[in-house]
């Protein structure tokens, strides 16, 4: 339960980290706001400061100062710093990346343009196409042929990569990506390049399409390739800065980042792949909410992350969220699977909208409300934020219903001015619609909430998985504030808010494990199973993810998990299926293909008799093995506190104004109970407890909110 300071007293089921006595720092920077926490032994202090969009480390070094004088320690009382960030995915979709070029086989430089040939909207005669990172005339290619063995068909022609490499250097180029046919089966042709490009251009960033994802699927490979070349150079020099200002500062400890995938990695590491950072932000609120199911026992969670700029949500079933490998960043058509540029990462899987706090609300051509994906951010801001803004948010919304007491926003740190809010939706929204000011916010809050279930419900399905028996865990700022009405959409009676859930990512942070994933293409048929070839393929990813995690794990013990990816024979799509974490036996490879027909069943409801099956990459694991985790015990009931305040607000499901008691969470006792409709304050969100709801303080501290029955 948090303390009027900003601490929290969490205490249980810590993971086992160096230095455990002394202090951690866990930063995360959005699009709006800049979160962060300090954790030392069962005590937790937060802050949340405006993201600096033009020099973000300036955010990061002000929230740093003001979250140390929360908790009254020093920057040398820091033994760990994790951070995770947005700005590699922002570059992407603002295009604000580096002039980047590709190096690549002769033929095969249209690749990136031509992709795979589909179309996201089948109907769409106008369809618009994402456009690649890279225009035409720096795509490059010279001489030389791999075959898909690794054969060396036609020889690397040196003197045409010097030639090539002269001719982008008077281009301008500022980093390169080099990606050859077949290279992950064999990486030889990429690295000599590298050398001769290293040795002609010293300084330039080149990236390898058999370092950074070595895998087969030419545009999926070079796509992320290209990705990473792009950002590279903004997010080293980022990077850079921030290291330089917290020792500046101080912060002598080591400097972690969160991977897209929910482990860490080291400074250096990020830095030379810093494409795996692109989901780093949202990843560690999904490990936030893995911890939290794990503390209260819930084995199937749906987790809802929502800030300032966009909204997450994630499936959580035995404590783990959801994973995939490849993810798309920057989609051209909204809620468009094949719209984005194609990455081949590790990656929690997650859907996330453009419907966060800031997210700007509009009338279009045809009268509808819409709300993002476009967003006020920090800079200007919402209009309430009296900072230049105009056009009204979602905040500017929830304001405009009496969810937000104005004088206390962001633990009043951020004063708000309604009459701001209600000008702007009454010009921008209500004066096009013949609404009110106050109606107009009701129409934003319903769609931005129809908008996020509408993403659950689908993420569901996509998922093969329903909402029956589904805890929803809200946190972030705006989070519990719309948590109970996503949930009452999509079915689910019952919701989480724990301590610190307005900063509940860089918290997350904290929960991550240090870990690294490999993964390799290695094309076999168990008809033709060449196990002397996997098992040296394996090993070798298996120390390549060691090295990178001892970077970080000081010792601390580890775990290593494998996985295969399969289909049949002839199919486009394949099915992650586990692998024993050792040398595999001429045993395991029937038990193997045993696992795929259950797995392949348990999807489609029957197998393919008679068909072959084909394994086409195999992933490695590495993690730091993760404590004990006790489960909370019951806590006997107590007093409700007497509410502080009461505020006018209006229910977004009937549209009608009434009184609304607002508890301060920090006087709440674990086993009180309050009745909805009501508001529990806190510094950096408030919780919305609607009609028909209850809400009982557990013994973490956390806020379970169930609903009546009707």
């Amino acid at each position: 339960m948090s303390a009027p300071d900003g601490r929290s007293a969490e205490g249980r089921g810590e993971l086992n980290r160096p230095h455990q006595a002394n202090a951690r720092l866990a930063v995360d920077i959005g699009g709006t706001f800049t979160d962060l926490a300090i954790e030392k032994g069962d005590q937790r202090w937060t802050a949340k400061v405006l993201t600096t969009p033009a020099a973000p480390e300036k955010g990061v070094l002000e929230g740093v100062a003001q979250v140390l004088a929360k908790a009254g320690m020093a920057p040398a009382d820091l033994a760990l710093v994790i951070h995770g960030t947005t700005l590699a995915t922002n570059a992407i979709i603002e295009r604000k990346g580096a002039r980047t070029a590709l190096l690549t086989t002769d033929g095969f430089r249209d690749v990136l343009a031509l992709a795979n040939e589909a179309r996201y909207d089948q109907y769409d005669l106008n369809i618009e196409l994402p456009q690649p990172l890279v225009r035409r005339r720096w795509r490059v290619s010279v001489p030389e042929r791999l075959d898909n063995t690794g054969k060396v068909l036609v020889p690397l022609d040196e003197a045409a990569v010097r030639a090539q490499v002269e001719f982008l250097k008077g281009e301008g180029i500022e980093s390169l990506a080099i990606g050859f046919l077949h290279a992950f089966v064999n990486p030889a042709h990429e690295r000599r390049a590298a050398e001769i490009v290293r040795e002609m251009w010293p300084g330039v960033p080149v990236s390898l399409s058999s370092e950074v994802s070595p895998e087969m699927r030419e545009w999926e490979r070079f796509s992320t390739t290209v990705a990473n070349a792009y950002v590279q150079p903004l997010m080293a020099t980022y990077l850079g800065r921030l290291e330089t200002g917290l020792r500046a500062a101080g912060v002598t400890c080591p400097l972690f980042l969160m991977l897209s995938g929910g482990g860490l990695t080291t400074i250096e590491t990020a830095s030379r792949f810093p494409i795996r950072l692109v989901e780093s932000g949202p990843a560690g609120g999904a490990i936030f909410s893995a911890f939290v199911a794990k503390q209260r026992g819930f084995d199937k969670v749906l987790s809802f992350d929502m800030g300032g700029t966009t909204a997450k949500v994630c499936l959580i079933d035995g404590f783990r969220p959801q994973a995939s490998r490849t993810f798309e960043v920057a989609r051209v058509g909204r809620f468009k699977k094949g719209s984005g540029l194609p990455l081949r990462i590790p990656v929690i899987e997650m859907v996330e909208i453009g419907a966060g706090g800031g997210s700007i609300a509009q009338v279009d051509s045809m009268g509808r409300i819409q709300v993002g994906p476009e967003s006020a951010s920090a800079d200007p801001g919402p209009a309430c934020y009296g900072r230049g803004g105009t056009h009204p948010a979602v905040t500017d919304a929830n304001l405009s219903l009496g969810r937000y007491e104005p004088s206390l926003f962001a633990g009043g740190s951020l004063p708000l001015k309604p009459e701001l809010s209600r000008d702007a939706l009454a010009a921008h929204v209500g004066g096009k619609l013949g609404l009110s000011a106050e109606m107009a916010g009701l129409g934003v809050v319903e769609m931005v909430d129809e908008n996020m279930a509408n993403a659950a419900r689908v993420h569901a399905i996509e998922s093969g998985k329903g909402y029956d028996g589904r805890i929803v865990i809200a946190f972030g700022g705006g989070g519990p504030v719309h948590g109970y009405r996503v949930a009452e959409k999509i079915g689910v009676k019952r919701m989480l808010v724990p301590s610190g859930a307005g900063v509940g990512s860089a918290i997350g942070f904290l929960r991550a494990p240090v870990a690294y994933e490999v993964v390799k293409s290695l094309y076999q048929r168990f008809g033709t199973f060449d196990l002397a070839a996997v098992n040296a393929l394996l090993a070798s990813m298996s120390a390549e993810a060691t090295k990178v995690v001892s970077e970080g794990a000081f010792g601390a013990p580890v775990e290593e998990t494998r996985i295969a990816y399969m289909r049949y024979v002839g199919q486009g799509h394949e099915i992650s299926v586990p692998l024993p974490p050792r040398a595999l036996t001429a045993g395991d490879v029937a038990e193997i293909r045993a696992l795929y027909d259950a797995e392949y069943t348990r999807f489609y409801d029957r197998p393919v008799p008679g068909s072959d099956v084909e394994i086409l990459s195999f992933a490695v694991t590495v993690r730091t093995v993760e404590a004990h985790v006790e489960p909370v015990a019951p806590v006997a009931d107590a007093p409700a506190p007497s509410p502080i305040r009461v505020q006018m607000v209006r229910d977004t499901a009937t549209g009608e104004v009434g009184e609304w008691p607002v508890y301060d969470r920090d006087h709440m006792a674990p086993g009180a109970t309050i009745p909805g409709p009501a508001i529990v304050a806190e510094a950096e969100t408030s919780t919305l407890v609607g009609p028909g709801w209850t809400c009982r303080m557990d013994g973490l501290g956390y806020l379970d909110l169930t609903q009546e029955a009707a």
